[in-house]
């Protein structure tokens, strides 16, 4: 019967995630057999290893780890039976189309946020690793910007070029390709936008995927320099994945009202 020491276990874990794949473990911490306790299943996204010892037990054990809906805790799952799972996902990636001056602290934002971070840009001379520490930097033709990388539902993707073509001609390379990334924001005005939108959909892209797109990019926190539009574009991003009003939560919370209306009590019952 095969066996799957901690060792083993994180390996099959870390190589999972390091080929973009979702990874779960689960061990054993009640069975009727004492001999069975520490028994570990891993799931690296393709395949299992290992064992528990007990085949219903395996069987409804994979079954959990394979959930992409499956929670990771403590399971009851046969009589007797309890693993404990814990589950590993792959870091979002952040996806920057421009080397230029927004992209550098988007970059370090980015890092900051536990993205892997890839920049990309048709100049040489900026799309630099010195530029971008930390980050993935590629030299691409922007007709074909996104030529093996793939774009999937972990990434957020920023175009933020230094011309407004080529802003347009990523995204007709993202329609073409059908690639609906989690997050999908293009900087420029109001009319440059409109004129994109318009453009793309004489082409024949969507409206539903045009929709996905958020233009003109970020927040609006007032942002002028480019830290500031980065941090407002890394805002805009994670109350995409995050949800949330948007609002301030100073107001949100509106602690002064309650403190006025504890107030007010509190001296309606001093004069009576």
């Amino acid at each position: 019967m095969t066996r799957i020491d901690v060792a083993r276990a994180l390996a099959l874990v870390q190589a999972a995630v390091e080929e973009g794949l979702d990874a779960a473990t689960a061990v054993v911490v009640a069975a009727p057999d004492p001999d069975l306790l520490g028994r570990r299943l891993v799931w690296d996204g393709e395949r299992h290893h290992g064992a528990l010892g007990e085949r219903s037990a395996d069987a409804r054990a994979r079954r959990l780890l394979e959930s992409a809906s499956g929670i990771a805790g403590c399971h009851a799952i046969a009589d007797g039976f309890e693993l404990y799972v814990e589950r590993w996902s792959p870091a979002p990636e952040l996806v920057i189309v421009g080397a230029g001056h927004i992209a550098r602290p988007l970059a370090a934002i980015g890092r900051l946020l536990d993205f892997r971070v890839l920049v990309l840009d048709d100049r040489a001379e900026l799309a630099t690793p010195e530029r971008f520490p930390g980050a993935q930097v590629r030299v691409v033709d922007f007709a074909e910007p996104f030529e093996d990388i793939e774009v999937g539902p972990r990434t957020s993707l920023v175009l933020v070029t230094r011309g407004h073509r080529y802003d347009y001609d990523c995204l007709r390379a993202l329609a073409r390709s059908g690639a609906r990334p989690a997050y999908l924001g293009m900087i420029g005005s109001r009319r440059r936008v409109r004129a994109a939108f318009e453009q793309l959909a004489g082409e024949g892209i969507g409206a539903d995927w045009l929709a996905r797109i958020r233009a003109p990019i970020g927040l609006d926190v007032g942002s002028e320099t480019p830290a500031e539009i980065a941090v407002a574009v890394a805002a805009e991003i994670l109350h995409a994945a995050r949800g949330g009003t948007g609002r301030p939560l100073s107001e949100a919370a509106d602690v002064l009202r309650h403190v006025r209306a504890l107030s007010r009590s509190a001296a309606g019952g001093d004069g009576s």
